[in-house]
């Protein structure tokens, strides 16, 4: 066991001090884009962190949006929660509930066969 701690411990300690660590920013809102497709209207929507806006059929509301600082490679994320609103308004139906990258709206984009909406990114960060 010593043999093996002898030559184990200099190789964990140069690769712990190699790995860099992506500073995450918190934000208070995060923006979506949407399509209605029957018109093709595209739609930019800024909606603040827990508050619930509707769109067409859909209540979307964020729960967290990240970024990163400035100096690291962009990555945008936001966990969210979408709500199909029934015909009627009385019924809620999730169809979503998760994360969004804004680098990937095509993977991790809401389609409906009226709308869609995806993320694009997010503003105000937290102090």
């Amino acid at each position: 066991m010593v043999k093996f701690l002898k030559y184990m411990l200099p190789l964990i300690i140069v690769f712990s001090i190699g790995t860099a660590h992506a500073e995450r920013l918190e934000n208070q809102v995060a923006v979506f884009s949407a399509l209605e497709k029957i018109t093709a209207t595209i739609k930019n929507i800024e909606i603040p962190i827990n508050e619930t806006v509707s769109f067409g059929v859909f209540e979307v509301t964020p729960r967290v949006c990240y970024t990163r600082t400035a100096i690291e490679l962009p990555q945008t994320t936001a966990f969210v929660e979408i709500d199909e609103v029934s015909t009627d308004k009385t019924k809620l139906n999730r169809i979503f509930t998760g994360w969004m990258f804004a680098s990937s709206p095509g993977l991790h984009g809401v389609e409906h066969p009226v709308y869609d909406i995806w993320l694009v990114g997010c503003k105000s960060p937290i102090k």
